[in-house]
């Protein structure tokens, strides 16, 4: 859908710009016609001086510092929770509004966590600051939720085939380039993954606990709760990472109270917002990742009653890391702000949206 705004345009910057989210945001505020009346693009020292492109015109990336917020009514923040955590507060201070990406606040009490098609009234208690889930807890909710409201899932229990991407561009260069020394009989030099990816997975590489779940397991456990606004909803998740460039895929197993018949949850999911139902049963052709890439929506299909259990069923899914997962859910959110004047316009003529 094309989002057009009337009258009102908004100083847009985004900290972390030279990454793979963020070059993301560049595009989605270009294709959905987000009101940019100015963008600044910041980084670490490192990586300034570069130009990319907005529009056709040449934006220079500059570094991150004290000032760098002074003009800025909105942040699109992908740099990292290290970084969020210096650089938000002061953003705030300066009166912008701050969508992070990071790990940094999700789980702070203060901070709404937002995915817009499920829990769109939280946006409207931030005070400067909204936290955006993890790409996996953003794909499996979006799959879950639906049916959710419909009959409270009791259980949830699911795997995760995590694409490179994850782990940013540097990451994704890393799988191409063990590929290739792999093909040319080679041994693959792990350098940002602690082993080979190449024709390799393994589980997450994210910090375990005293329990044996890894960090990313716990994000998925924890964010999930919270959105859903389910304290005691039981989840156990096993994160692995895979030898795929982009999009991540989930086999999730979901226990009702009630059986929750197979056509129903397939009716449910078919009309659910930032979801495509993808099922051919005849072909074998369910969600896959080098379909998913590049797509808004999340991909799920083989819908199936589990067998081991009279109230459980069983689906498939595939979702873009990259886009859903990060930078459009963080677009979203700021279009959520602007719909519900939320969001300080740096030019307030007319504050109404209009949607074609």
């Amino acid at each position: 859908m094309k989002e057009l705004f009337s009258h009102q345009s908004y100083r847009v910057a985004i900290l972390g710009a030279t990454g793979a989210v963020g070059a993301e945001l560049i595009a989605l505020l270009q294709s959905r016609h987000f009101p940019v009346a100015h963008l600044k693009l910041l980084s670490s020292a490192r990586s300034a001086g570069q130009i990319l492109t907005f529009k056709g015109e040449a934006v220079p990336v500059e570094a991150v510092n004290e000032h760098s917020f002074d003009d800025v009514d909105l942040v699109l923040a992908s740099a990292g929770s290290s970084v969020s955590k210096v650089w938000a507060d002061r953003a705030i201070e300066c009166g912008a509004v701050v969508v992070d990406n990071s790990s940094a606040y999700r789980m702070d009490a203060q901070v709404p966590l937002v995915i817009p098609e499920i829990n769109p009234e939280a946006a409207a208690t931030h005070r400067g600051l909204i936290a955006v889930p993890n790409c996996s807890t953003i794909l499996m909710n979006l799959a879950v939720f639906p049916l959710h409201k419909v009959q409270p899932v009791q259980r949830i229990m699911v795997a995760t085939y995590q694409s490179v991407s994850g782990a940013g561009a540097r990451a994704m260069e890393e799988l191409k380039t063990q590929t290739q020394a792999v093909l040319d009989g080679k041994p693959p030099e792990p350098e940002i993954f602690p082993h080979p990816i190449a024709f390799n997975l393994f589980p997450h590489n994210s910090t375990l606990n005293a329990q044996g779940y890894c960090e990313e397991e716990m994000k998925m456990v924890q964010e999930t709760r919270k959105i859903f606004n389910a304290p005691d909803l039981k989840i156990t998740a096993t994160c692995v990472r895979v030898p795929v460039l982009r999009a991540h895929s989930e086999a999730v197993n979901l226990e009702f109270r009630e059986p929750f018949s197979v056509a129903q949850a397939k009716e449910i999911l078919s009309h659910a917002p930032g979801i495509k139902l993808v099922e051919n049963w005849q072909t074998n052709h369910f969600p896959m990742p080098v379909e998913a890439s590049g797509q808004d929506d999340v991909f799920v299909g083989r819908i199936r009653q589990d067998m081991s259990h009279p109230c459980g069923l069983e689906l498939w899914l595939s979702g873009d890391q990259i886009r859903k997962g990060a930078a459009l859910n963080a677009i979203q959110i700021a279009e959520l702000l602007i719909s519900k004047n939320l969001l300080k316009p740096a030019n307030p003529v007319n504050s109404a949206r209009v949607e074609q």
